[in-house]
């Protein structure tokens, strides 16, 4: 962090992540990605590291609100609705983003799962594994 005000692609990219400047995070991550492309020990990895970071900053940006129209996330990020949309639906499709999208009203609402809910889902879960050994032990007891 001693050197970040001397590399001013990246201090643009902390920053403007940190303080939630949308738009001047994508377009600091662009470079960045051109960095990571020409480096021969990263390019392996610069899909993944991009991809990671878009995910992070609309995360933070999803946690703020309930409900976010398209038109205004696509303006906080500096992108078309059309790229918005298709981004955010493979990353919902994937699991990593939890909301869904209304194509209709064009809002994009954030569902957070509760902590008991998983909870309950992962002893029903366990439940069901426990039931079916038992039932497979008693099968092999009666034989």
């Amino acid at each position: 962090l001693e050197v970040i005000h001397e590399l001013l692609t990246f201090e643009k990219f902390m920053e403007s992540f940190y303080r939630g400047e949308y738009e001047n995070f994508f377009s600091a991550l662009a470079d960045i990605e051109h960095i990571l492309r020409s480096d021969r020990a990263l390019f392996f990895h610069y899909r993944f590291y991009v991809r990671e970071m878009r995910i992070r900053a609309y995360t933070q940006l999803l946690e703020s609100y309930r409900s976010v129209t398209m038109d205004s996330m696509a303006r906080q990020f500096g992108v078309t609705t059309d790229f918005l949309d298709s981004d955010l639906s493979k990353f919902i499709a994937a699991g990593r983003l939890n909301c869904v999208i209304d194509k209709e009203g064009k809002v994009v609402e954030t569902n957070r799962p509760d902590s008991k809910n998983s909870q309950y889902q992962l002893c029903i879960k366990h439940g069901d594994m426990l039931l079916n050994r038992v039932q497979r032990l008693s099968r092999v007891i009666n034989m």
